[in-house]
């Protein structure tokens, strides 16, 4: 079995669980997911506006893949949770400026019925490292 490693960073919110923000093992990143908590005041400034929820959310993803070694570009497979379908236009046009990348990653999109703290989306991912 490859070695793991834990990837932490100040640059995205602290964990609102026992759970780290991402785990390196051997190529792969697999990223917890990430709601809208911005890492500055440890508070959803944003709660209830899907478009800043899912800047803000992106924006986390990024800087924990970033303290990992990967970029955007590794991503290879999301999953977005989203307490409403029809903010998925919204999210999706946000989403695609995000991965505006020649290969952008695989993803799941579904409906659930409440996310931590009330908020209206959260995305994990997983990206590896050639």
């Amino acid at each position: 079995m490859s070695s793991t490693k834990v990837i932490k960073t100040a640059n995205a919110p602290d964990p609102v669980g026992p759970y780290n923000q991402a785990i390196k093992a051997g190529n792969f990143i697999y990223c917890s997911g990430q709601i809208a908590i911005d890492p500055v005041s440890n508070k959803i400034n944003c709660l209830g506006n899907i478009e800043k929820e899912t800047t803000q959310v992106l924006k986390n993803l990024l800087a924990v893949l970033n303290a990992g070694g990967a970029r955007a570009e590794d991503v290879i497979k999301t999953t977005i949770y989203l307490t409403d379908l029809k903010n998925f236009k919204t999210v999706n046009d946000i989403y695609s400026d995000f991965f505006n990348v020649k290969n952008p990653p695989a993803r799941a999109c579904v409906e659930v019925s409440s996310l931590p703290k009330g908020v209206l989306i959260e995305i994990d991912c997983v990206a590896f490292l050639d």
